[in-house]
């Protein structure tokens, strides 16, 4: 999927040309104070010291040293203002398209996920700037490149060849710079969340953690996450260093090789001082050019957050496929490999699933088995496994369409109960059935009825996770996959309202993750 294109083209276009004005100036100032420099040197030889006029060039370099200094502020303006345009444009399309997806219609709790929607802020944040950090300088770059190759051929045609030699090198030093840096970003992102979800549940589950002896385990696992991390983003600065370091003597070198060019072709005094304008264009050129690793790593932050942005969207052809597919009859794996969220292998042995209407499975195993990882990969969030369907395979993205995945971490919206149901499109006599099947209707009434306005901490954990388990039963997809559903809830209670659901999803694949067995009628019991 594409990016979207600006919707400040005319903004772009005056911020374009303002940086180019700045290049411009910048060079020009260089070159012209040089020539002004060994002009005044070579007059002062000649007895034509006495009439040169030092008022014009003199008046050129304040000209340029101000029109340097009223471009880059202008186009600091202009460009930030396109910016910021382009980000209430890309901002609305992009949350009315992560809002239509099936990969959060049919996973409400991701909209209420406050870690995975600040992953998302901070992906619009880099694809929304991206053009103002990346592009934008890189196109003046390249202008003023352009422009001072042409007037070396023409001056010093030598001097191409020590400045050939260093922009190859400089090339192949970027291309591995963009190809590790990509790797590295993307492992960087892989660690910082996997910290923050070990964190956030070591959080979550502190007085049983410290009772099982665990938490010291979980806290130093989350952090040595965060240090992996930083330890990747060391290695990344120390590639961009690197870059830097040769981009900072390009300039130099050129600037060098143009003088040393026209000397070799025998320029002697007035001869001189165009080359040596050039020379300093040069220079000017490369100071420009400082900081040139922060432009492929912009880059490279843009394409990985926009690949990240599109899982979001709306894909047509895979929702095209899905929907002539919303009632399985089967889906399954004969030989899946268990994955965590990070692409780690669980286990040693394959498992065989399969999964049916009317039969739940009921994955039981202790605290760090792999559960909630399984619950994922079927759901098609994590691993690339395709799974066969009734006369088809499923791909990831297909069963994330088809699949509404409940994670045990009920996350309550500040909003009214209506809207916490993640069902706009349900009646109110549905809501107060799923309300009354999850035992939580009593409460709903006398908070409010629907359209109360509550919080996460209005609800007790119980509360929380019943209306966890109403979303549940208003879901509309063929597979429902439910992540400790009984956490916070009395066996007995747990028991009842999962009989509720499991009768009234009856017609779709349910598979259910859980500590203890729970007993369901037709259910399949598989130990991790």
């Amino acid at each position: 999927m594409s990016e979207p294109l600006s919707a400040n083209r005319k903004h772009w276009r005056r911020a374009t040309l303002l940086s180019c004005c700045a290049l411009c100036c910048g060079i020009l100032l260089g070159g012209v104070s040089a020539w002004f420099l060994g002009a005044v040197a070579t007059a002062g030889l000649t007895a034509a010291a006495a009439t040169f006029n030092f008022h014009v060039p003199s008046a050129f370099i304040r000209l340029f040293a101000i029109g340097r200094t009223a471009a880059r502020y202008g186009e600091r303006l202009v460009g930030h203002k396109a910016a910021l345009g382009d980000q209430v444009h890309r901002r609305v399309d992009l949350f009315a398209s992560m809002a239509a997806a099936p990969a959060v219609r049919s996973a409400g709790w991701q909209l209420g996920d406050e870690a995975r929607l600040a992953d998302y802020l901070d992906d619009v944040d880099d694809v929304d700037y991206a053009r103002l950090r990346a592009r934008l300088p890189l196109m003046t770059v390249m202008a003023g490149l352009a422009a001072l190759l042409a007037c070396s051929t023409i001056i010093a045609p030598l001097s191409l060849l020590p400045i050939a030699a260093v922009l190859l090198v400089g090339g192949v030093v970027g291309r591995r710079l963009t190809e590790a840096g990509a790797v590295i970003w993307t492992q960087t992102r892989l660690q910082r969340r996997d910290g923050a979800e070990r964190l956030g549940a070591a959080m979550a589950s502190t007085v049983s953690l410290m009772a099982e002896r665990l938490w010291d385990e979980e806290c130093r696992s989350a952090l040595n996450a965060f240090s992996e991390a930083d330890r990747l983003m060391l290695a990344l600065r120390r590639l961009q260093s690197g870059f830097d370091a040769l981009a900072s003597i390009a300039g130099p070198i050129a600037g060098i090789s143009v003088v040393a060019a026209a000397w070799l072709a025998g320029a002697r005094g007035e001869m001189m001082l165009l080359p040596i304008a050039l020379g300093f264009a040069w220079l000017a050129l490369g100071e420009a050019m400082n900081g040139a690793s922060r432009i492929l790593v912009a880059n490279l932050r843009r394409d990985a957050a926009w690949a990240e942005i599109c899982q979001w969207k709306r894909d047509a052809q895979a929702q095209a496929a899905c929907s002539e597919n919303e009632t399985l009859l089967e889906l399954g794996h004969t030989h899946l490999q268990r994955i965590s969220p990070l692409g780690a292998p669980i286990g040693t042995q394959p498992i065989a699933l399969r999964l049916r209407p009317g039969f739940p499975t009921v994955l039981v195993g202790t605290s760090g088995s792999g559960k909630s990882s399984l619950l994922k990969q079927i759901a098609g969030w994590i691993g690339e496994d395709p799974f066969e369907a009734t006369g088809s395979s499923l791909a990831a993205p297909q069963r994330r369409a088809l699949t509404t995945l409940v994670l045990h971490d009920a996350v309550i919206l500040d909003d009214t109960v209506r809207s916490n149901l993640f069902d706009h499109q349900a009646s109110d006599m549905l809501m107060w059935q799923a309300l009354a099947a999850v035992e939580l209707d009593e409460r709903i009434r006398n908070a409010g009825g629907l359209d109360a306005w509550i919080r996460q901490d209005m609800l007790s954990l119980g509360e929380a996770q019943r209306l966890n388990l109403a979303r549940a039963f208003l879901a509309h997809t063929p597979v429902v996959l439910l992540d400790e559903p009984t956490e916070h809830l009395d066996t007995a209670q747990g028991q009842r309202i999962l009989a509720r659901l499991a009768d009234h999803l009856s017609d779709r694949i349910v598979v259910i993750s859980t500590h203890h067995s729970i007993r369901l009628h037709n259910s399949t019991v598989l130990e991790l």
